[in-house]
């Protein structure tokens, strides 16, 4: 990982914790304060800064990115190896809260876009039952695995959000993503915000804190 991550101590007893992964090209500072904002005085939050490294997209142009695009193109080819080695890296930092005395099911993973992907394949791989996934403007990697390839997690609740007027990941690849996680996990619910393009909003934030309140409330 590029540097530490960017950590939001619990201002009460620290009983469960966030874990945020943020898009291509940013850092663990773009989303900090955002789920600052919206966590309760319990959550610890953590914004990890993923590693810089050339992205294929971009014209092999070097910047933080949790693994390699080569295209944004629904069924194009991925970074497999890229996609497994991130997922390892997610689930160091999860058994690391476990270790602190954090149970699995009180830990929330989730992502902007890039980082969004992430979080949904890493916590379909997690063994252990996580309390709940948060998925923005982002879409399922290796979808074709898939149900298959879940080893656990198919039945806590996700919550998958993205702007209909989203330019760069399109809308209609995460009601794709949405239809086929419907197939296979419980408790999955897709928001759709109207006119809203490749970022988030006050509505969508005020959705995430109800979320939050739900799957990890104060013990």
């Amino acid at each position: 990982m590029a540097g530490s991550p960017v950590v939001i101590a619990a201002t009460a007893k620290h009983t469960a914790t966030l874990i945020f992964l943020h898009g291509l090209g940013d850092t663990g500072h773009g989303w900090a304060s955002a789920m600052g904002n919206i966590r309760s005085p319990h959550v610890k939050v953590i914004c990890p800064t993923a590693p810089t490294m050339p992205v294929t997209l971009n014209a092999g142009f070097r910047m933080p990115s949790w693994f390699d695009l080569r295209t944004l193109d629904a069924n194009g080819p991925e970074d497999e190896e890229g996609i497994r080695r991130a997922t390892e890296l997610v689930h160091s930092m999860i058994e690391q809260e476990i270790k602190g005395g954090i149970s699995s099911n009180r830990i929330v993973i989730g992502g902007f876009s890039q980082g969004g992907a992430l979080a949904l394949y890493s916590a379909l791989l997690f063994p252990k039952p996580l309390a709940g996934v948060i998925a923005l403007s982002c879409w399922l990697p290796l979808h074709r695995q898939f149900p298959a390839a879940a080893v656990a997690n198919t039945d806590i609740p996700y919550i998958q959000c993205h702007g209909d007027c989203d330019p760069i990941v399109p809308y209609k690849w995460g009601q794709m993503t949405a239809s086929l996680m419907k197939q296979f996990l419980k408790h999955t619910e897709f928001k759709t915000y109207r006119g809203m393009m490749h970022s988030s909003s006050d509505e969508e934030m005020r959705d995430l804190k109800t979320f939050l309140d739900k799957v990890i409330p104060p013990e």
